[in-house]
């Protein structure tokens, strides 16, 4: 029991330590090749999910999972920031310019709404271990469709890849297979898309290894 509870807790710290590497890299990237370096919808649902799960963790209980999100909230500000500052070159090639700052916010919005009714339809753990499951999911496409779009390595690292990979790996055991907390048995659904993760995350880290870029990390 002892044991299985200390790889539950390594699970948790190496969830928190790879997807802060992600957070790092992903601001150090935007900063250098004046990019972004999460896609904007990912983006705006990991802005809304840490949000609203640090404030009720600190109301709850404030244990070790709250400290971390309350962390991944403060990398995701300075991501979103380059997202504002450097996204309009994107943007502009399929919307006016003078939608971006509109449009951006109603992203914004649909995701704290999302986040929100997740919490209420299934309580505030397993309606955000969903939520958090589903948009690393949609993280993991968008990450394919970036490096095709901007056919580059723009905003995009191997070692951001790799973390975010082994990231979500780590939760998927976790939860998915071990059991923890609000799934003591698992959970079929937070196993098959932590593994549909893996399967996407990996294409993107061989896709990203192949391709050639004027701009390196």
């Amino acid at each position: 029991m002892t044991d299985l509870h200390t790889i539950k807790i390594i699970l948790t710290i190496v969830s928190g330590l790879c997807w802060t590497i992600v957070y790092i890299e992903g601001l150090r990237l935007g900063l250098k090749h004046r990019s972004y370096a999460i896609p904007f919808f990912a983006l705006a649902l990991n802005i809304a999910w840490e949000f609203i799960h640090t404030i009720s963790g600190i109301r709850e209980s404030a244990g070790l999972q709250t400290f971390i999100n309350a962390i991944w909230l403060m990398f995701d500000l300075g991501i979103i920031y380059t997202y504002f500052r450097f996204g309009r070159k994107y943007f502009v090639r399929w919307l006016p310019q003078a939608w971006f700052a509109p449009w951006s916010v109603l992203v914004l919005l649909t995701a704290f709404a999302v986040e929100y009714a997740f919490t209420r339809e299934f309580g505030n753990f397993k309606g955000g271990a969903y939520a958090a499951f589903l948009q690393n999911l949609l993280m993991s496409i968008l990450f394919i469709d970036m490096l095709a779009s901007r056919g580059s390595r723009e905003g995009q690292s191997l070692l951001l890849a790799i973390n975010k990979w082994i990231g979500t790996l780590a939760p998927t055991i976790q939860f998915g297979v071990i059991g923890d907390l609000g799934f003591p048995k698992g959970s079929l659904l937070v196993f098959i898309i932590g593994g549909l993760c893996s399967v996407f995350d990996l294409i993107y880290v061989w896709l990203l290894a192949r391709c050639a870029s004027l701009r390196t990390s």
